[in-house]
C-alpha cells in the first residue's frame, strides 16, 4: 500500500473559505445557533470605503462576510452584535493605538467584526491582518494577530466547535500549529491555549 504523507494544512488553502465553506461549517459545527438578527447594516460604520484600501483577497472575504452578516441568516458566533460590529471608534471617543503603543490610528485603518466577550473587539487591519483591539489600553495586540480574515474565521469557528462540544481539540490542533497564526499559538492568549484549559 503505497505511503501517503499527511496534508498540512496552509494560509494559502484558506483563502475563499469565507465565501466558499463558512457557511457549510457554521451548519455543521454549531447547529441550533439562532441567527443573527439584529444588525441593520445601514445602521453601522458604512464598510466601502474600508475595502477600497484592503487587499483583493482581503477585500473579498470582508465583503463576503458583511453579506452573511446583514441577510440575518448567520448564526451567531463571534460575539456578533450591533455593538460590535462596524463599531465606530471616533464617535465613541475610543482611541485606536498600534502595537508600538505610541502610532495612532483612526476608523479608516481598522473595521471591527465582533468581540472577544470581554470588551475587547477583533478588527481587520488596512493590510488584511486581523488583531484584537485591547479595549482597556485602547491598543492594537501585536502578538495575536492572524494573517488574514479568511484564516481568523476558519480557527475561530472551530474554537467555538471546540468549546460547543461539537468538535474534538485532536480532530483541529494540527492544523492549528501547522496554520502558525500568533493568535492561535500564543501560549497564554491564543485560542489553542483556551481549548486545552
Amino acid at each position: 500500500m503505497p505511503y501517503h504523507p499527511p496534508v498540512t494544512l496552509t494560509v494559502d488553502d484558506l483563502t475563499g473559505y469565507v465565501e466558499r465553506d463558512l457557511d457549510a461549517d457554521l451548519a455543521r459545527l454549531l447547529p441550533d445557533r439562532p441567527a443573527i438578527t439584529d444588525i441593520d447594516l445601514a445602521e453601522v460604520r458604512p464598510i466601502e470605503p474600508f475595502l477600497q484600501r484592503l487587499p483583493p483577497a482581503a477585500a473579498s472575504a470582508l465583503a463576503a462576510f458583511d453579506r452573511r452578516i446583514g441577510s440575518g441568516t448567520m448564526p451567531e458566533f463571534l460575539d456578533i452584535a450591533d455593538w460590535s460590529y462596524g463599531f465606530d471608534f471616533a464617535a465613541n471617543e475610543c482611541g485606536i493605538l498600534d502595537s508600538d503603543y505610541e502610532t495612532a490610528l483612526s476608523d479608516d485603518d481598522v473595521y471591527s467584526i465582533g468581540a472577544d466577550g470581554g470588551g475587547n473587539l477583533y478588527v481587520v487591519l488596512a493590510s488584511g491582518q486581523v488583531a484584537v483591539w485591547f479595549h482597556e489600553e485602547e491598543v492594537l495586540e501585536g502578538h495575536t494577530r492572524f494573517d488574514n480574515l479568511d484564516v481568523f474565521l476558519w480557527c475561530y469557528v472551530r474554537y467555538e466547535a471546540v468549546r460547543a462540544g461539537t468538535l474534538a481539540l485532536a480532530d483541529v490542533e494540527a492544523d492549528f500549529v501547522s496554520l502558525g497564526q500568533a493568535g492561535a499559538l500564543e501560549p497564554e492568549l491564543g485560542l489553542l491555549a483556551s481549548m486545552r484549559a
